[in-house]
């Protein structure tokens, strides 16, 4: 709040969990359409069905312990089919894992007994528990006893590295046999950073954390000590995976270096190219683009380092590298034209300039470019003050360019440049193809708004309180093994988690299903930020293959309700309702300041959920009396944070977008806003704030708020399902 940040952010990942009273938790239930106290079940109810156990893993291990207490409690009947689990089984095991973290052993093991012949799609599981349970207990013998058991019976499951771990404190060599056997399981990268606390430089153990440990606090500084320890001794592949690692925590300029050791091939050397452009070597990027043309000149790879490369080079140069692009490189080749115009107009040659735009509109007409030509000549109709033009341009956009990332805005002011040339029933459709066509945009929200849906506007949605209703229990992870599915339908998170690392072999090309499973692994463990980006960047994929399926995973509600989930809910709802605030407003806010992650830092010092300014909260700690508090505690941060949102809105008379772009960009620059730029429509006020970062921030935070209430709330969502409906009966058979 109150500054501009950069996008790059420094994560600690370990997250603080705050105690929440009974009251907040109520309030919470109510507003999400759930009881947080259900009513235990009795022996031989009705629903004691398969799923049963499930749908209580949204409950806090206290809430639920006695409805898994009667369930467990019922005389289990055999399955007929070996695949099928019983509820009771299931009872039992989620009840056992939540007295373990309770620390009461006993009731665990009696539990666990014999649970592996009535459950086993999770035996070697239950041997862990087992295991984990008798160390718990005090029981020496046992646990050593147990965890030998688990090693003899599944000495090749991932489970197996925790008997090694466990094992290997007093006997190293099973450590050394975990990490030969299992690189991968974080037990492994856990015994590679005790070994090189003890002894540093070991080239071995750093590399077993490059490849696997990029979720560890310390992995830039392990990976560094590895480049400057051991350059001379690591071979192209370690350099890829060095390089890879880089990539990830977006360290982009040591990335190209390595990429630059790495095998050369197209996509590594357009990298090392990319990655010093991004680090701000001009010069050098230069050259690796060079290089990249003249080593690999028909790889895919080089279509679009030739385009890159035009843009540092003058002007005439360029146009050369762009012709090749256009005759070489297909796919690469709208964008190309589109430089290429503008590159003509540059050079003073307007008519080839208007023949390079008839050429992207012809031969490339439905690409995403030749919507971007066509957004820019209508915009520029609109500025001209012919709305009729503007209109005509926008509407070619969504007929030709559908898939465009600029087709939501274009298909909005459709509808309302329409409205505004007297066009009702043209808005009205435009409004409807909106929300039909790109329903999670922010467009579509306010399509939704002029169509009269009670979604709230500008000036009302702080008053709103919609009721979101969850899904009964998750969905089932569309990659992983049997197990890994189980362990995460059950709210095993950590478990599941950890057997993911092991899984995940192709952590460089994921497919589709991968992408999205490994992103709702590292949700369920607290990484959101990570999580949510690997989810999100889904809808980059271009190969037709991957765009397929992802369109295919899009139109199920589970990709939505993971990139829009409920962390910190009760502490949410508290605060919201203490300052008279929308819950779902204040939900979205912090799922765009900070993805949900309660330590996270701006470069500029913006701190957790809601990236309290330590300045503002000081402030704000003396409007309210308060004395003691950590902008990294999760009830101080939202408690402060909701206080400075109530402050915006009470400047602003309650109007939500002028409060939120204030939380971002402070008062001030809001107020020159007010006085540079006409407010009579909101819609062209956004379009004129000068600040990219904040004109994104408001539209991304209500966008997030519309599709908290597209997924969950019920009425909105039949609302979409009514519009959808009368589409489909209005489309030509």
């Amino acid at each position: 709040m109150f500054k501009r940040r950069t996008t790059k952010l420094s994560v600690l990942i370990s997250i603080s969990v705050a105690l929440i009273a009974i009251g907040s938790l109520l309030a919470a239930a109510k507003w999400m359409g759930v009881s947080p106290f259900q009513k235990a079940v009795q022996p031989g109810d009705a629903a004691n069905s398969e799923s049963e156990v499930k749908t209580l893993v949204s409950l806090s291990p206290v809430d639920r312990a006695t409805k898994l207490d009667a369930i467990a409690a019922t005389r289990s009947q055999s399955a007929t089919d070996k695949q099928q689990v019983s509820p009771q089984s299931r009872a039992r095991y989620l009840l056992a894992s939540d007295l373990i973290q309770q620390g009461n052993a006993k009731k665990a093991l009696t539990l666990l007994d014999k649970l592996e012949q009535e459950y086993p799609i999770l035996a070697s599981h239950i041997a862990l528990k087992r295991a984990q349970a008798y160390q718990l207990s005090g029981d020496k013998g046992q646990a050593e006893k147990a965890w030998q058991e688990l090693l003899k019976n599944y000495p090749n499951d991932p489970v197996a590295a925790e008997a090694l771990y466990v094992l290997g404190k007093s006997k190293p060599e099973y450590w050394q046999q975990a990490i030969t056997q299992f690189p991968a399981h974080p037990r492994s990268v856990e015994i590679a950073q005790t070994k090189l606390k003890a002894n540093p430089n070991q080239p071995p153990l750093m590399l077993v954390i490059a490849k696997y440990g990029h979720y560890i606090n310390d992995y830039g500084t392990i990976l560094e000590q590895l480049v400057q320890q051991n350059s001379s001794a690591l071979k192209p592949q370690d350099w890829e995976q060095i390089a890879f690692g880089y990539w990830e925590k977006q360290d982009y300029g040591k990335g190209a270096l390595a990429y630059g050791k790495a095998p050369p091939t197209g996509r590594n050397l357009y990298r090392k190219a990319r990655g010093l452009w991004l680090d701000g070597k001009i010069p050098e990027s230069r050259i690796a683009y060079q290089e990249l043309v003249r080593d690999f000149p028909d790889s895919e790879d080089t279509g679009l380092g030739l385009i890159r490369l035009s843009r540092l080079v003058d002007p005439k140069e360029a146009v050369g590298l762009l012709d090749r692009v256009i005759s070489t490189f297909p796919n690469h080749a709208a964008e190309a034209l589109l430089d290429k115009s503008k590159l003509l107009d540059q050079l003073g040659s307007a008519q080839s300039a208007s023949d390079t735009r008839k050429l992207l509109l012809t031969k490339y007409n439905n690409s995403d470019k030749a919507g971007e030509l066509r957004w820019t000549i209508s915009q520029q109709f609109a500025k001209g003050g012919d709305l009729n033009s503007a209109w005509q341009w926008a509407r070619e956009l969504t007929t030709h360019n559908p898939d465009s990332e600029l087709a939501p805005e274009a298909a909005f002011w459709v509808g309302k440049w329409a409205k505004q040339i007297g066009r009702e029933a043209d808005a009205k459709t435009a409004f409807e193809y909106t929300i039909l066509h790109y329903p999670e945009s922010y467009f579509a929200w306010r399509s939704a708004v002029f169509l009269g849906w009670p979604v709230g506007d500008f000036t009302t949605v702080r008053d709103l309180s919609p009721n979101l209703v969850r899904p009964p229990q998750r969905p089932e992870p569309p990659a992983g093994s049997p197990a890994l599915k189980e362990l995460y339908q059950l709210g095993q998170d950590r478990d599941a988690w950890t057997l993911w690392q092991i899984e995940f072999t192709n952590r460089v090309e994921p497919t589709i299903s991968e992408q999205f499973t490994d992103g709702l692994m590292r949700i369920g463990v607290g990484d959101n930020l990570d999580g949510l980006w690997m989810i999100g960047s889904l809808r980059q994929r271009e190969k037709p293959d991957e765009r397929t399926q992802y369109l295919a995973l899009r139109q199920q509600p589970t990709y939505w309700q993971a990139l829009y989930p409920f962390p910190y809910l009760e502490t949410i709802v508290k605060w919201s309702q203490e300052r008279k605030l929308n819950p779902g407003l204040v939900t979205a806010l912090i799922r765009q300041e900070s993805r949900f992650m309660p330590k996270i830092k701006s470069a500029v010092g913006a701190t957790g959920l809601m990236q309290v300014m330590p300045e503002t909260g000081s402030w704000i700690a003396e409007q309210i009396n308060l004395k003691k508090y950590s902008l990294e505690d999760v009830n101080d941060n939202v408690k402060l944070g909701t206080w400075y949102l109530d402050h915006t809105h009470d400047e602003y008379k309650n109007n939500s977008l002028l409060a939120v772009a204030s939380y971002n960009a402070g008062p001030n620059a809001v107020g020159d806003w007010l006085k540079r730029f006409s407010f009579n429509d909101p819609d062209d006020f956004v379009n004129k704030i000068p600040f990219p970062e904040t004109q994104g921030y408001v539209k991304s935070v209500l966008e997030n708020y519309w599709n908290y209430l597209r997924i969950y709330n019920p009425e909105v969502s039949q609302l979409m399902t009514q519009n959808y409906e009368a589409a489909h009966k209005k489309a030509p058979k």
